[in-house]
């Protein structure tokens, strides 16, 4: 049940409101002073507030300025004297939404389930940049994972195009999140694209964009990833799968810092620092004939080797509590333990699909196992397939 604070100095309205906001079955509390009123939002969480303009002592405006201060909460303003301009400065100040008294019932109504809208969206992306912090770490104190992160350390704060290396599943997105996350350019996009995943014929409108009618199916203009990553970090993953001719204007992109849109001609500026990563020996694709050599110079400014898990089994332990905590969460259990022996098992396989393999199995154990998870059950449903 939603909570709200009515912030009033005259009783008769805080009984007014509390009545019609009790009736629609929100809980509610009320205050007679902005003093009052900001010790209760130290001490509880409430999903909206009203507040009056006209108070002794502290008025409206004082008081949502000390809000702000203290709590992302909505807070809806009421005056039986207010002006645009008191009600401009609210909303400057941070106000949801200015409404006169006496009220409009189905106004205030729906400012403040529009209110209570806002509150849980923001929520809700709070929670959601928590997770997607959480699943961006980068778990292991062993040797090669530290020389990974003082790379990332070093290479983030530039705008220096990085190369990313390694096999599948040993986490190269990660080692991308991280170079954007600790980076200059942290508050702008971050848009991955996924080379192998694009049939080569829609991979230039994908990166560069289309106008409308430049192909059967182009009804309308589209931005390409270099548009949308404007400002940003643009990550272009399994580039050794990229057609030539879409390595061709990547080029001339990272050359003018500029891009056209298929079917157009208007040279659009862009300011974007570009991440590659690619499970495949690029030199080698070179000498093939598969990889355009200028565009590895381009790309490989400095080049971050992700290692193996094989490499770094003294990792294994951290990785598997961490998956476990997570996993569980997600299931909604206790999060399971994992005995020494059956940690140690897990150490003595090859782990030829690395950090996703691990993940999977770890998975697999928790749904199959007892809470306690043995070496028993490692060899027995935690068997990779090398």
């Amino acid at each position: 049940m939603p909570r709200i604070l009515i912030i009033d100095d005259e009783a008769p309205i805080r009984r007014v409101l509390r009545d019609i906001l009790e009736n629609e079955s929100y809980q509610v509390e009320d205050a007679a002073t902005g003093m009052d009123a900001l010790q209760l939002i130290k001490d509880q969480d409430y999903d909206a507030v009203f507040c009056d303009i006209k108070m002794p002592e502290m008025d409206g405006i004082e008081t949502l300025e000390a809000i702000r201060k203290e709590s992302d909460v909505p807070v809806i303003m009421l005056s039986g004297h207010g002006t645009i301009e008191t009600a401009v400065e609210a909303i400057k100040k941070g106000a949801f939404d200015f409404i006169p008294k006496p009220p409009d019932l189905n106004r205030l109504l729906i400012t403040l389930r529009n209110a209570l809208e806002k509150k849980n969206l923001t929520t809700e992306n709070k929670v959601l940049k928590k997770a997607v912090k959480l699943q961006s770490q980068m778990i292991g104190e062993s040797e090669p994972m530290l020389a990974v992160k003082d790379m990332i350390e070093k290479v983030a704060p530039t705008n220096a195009r990085v190369l990313i290396t390694g096999e599948n599943g040993t986490g190269k997105e990660l080692v991308a999140r991280q170079l954007h996350e600790f980076s200059p350019r942290n508050r702008s996009p971050f848009i991955e694209v996924n080379c192998a995943a694009i049939p080569s014929e829609l991979i230039e409108s994908q990166l560069f964009g289309h106008e409308k009618g430049a192909f059967t199916s182009a009804i309308k203009q589209r931005k390409g990833d270099f548009e949308l990553a404007d400002g940003g970090t643009l990550f272009l993953d399994e580039i050794g799968d990229m057609s030539l001719s879409a390595q061709a204007k990547v080029l001339r992109a990272l050359q003018e810092n500029k891009i056209t849109r298929v079917g157009g001609e208007k040279e659009i500026p862009v300011d974007v620092r570009i991440l590659a990563a690619t499970n495949k020996n690029l030199k080698a694709e070179i000498e093939k004939g598969n990889f355009r050599e200028d565009l590895y110079h381009r790309l490989s400014v400095i080049v971050i080797q992700v290692p193996p898990l094989r490499e770094r089994k003294d990792d294994i332990p951290l990785l598997v509590e961490s998956f476990a905590a997570t996993i569980a969460q997600n299931m909604g259990k206790a999060t399971p333990t994992f005995s020494p022996e059956a940690v140690e098992a897990l150490k003595d396989f090859q782990w030829t699909g690395n950090i996703r393999e691990l993940h999977n199995i770890v998975e697999r154990l928790i749904i199959l196992c007892e809470n306690t998870i043995e070496k028993d059950d490692v060899n027995r449903f935690g068997i990779p397939l090398n």
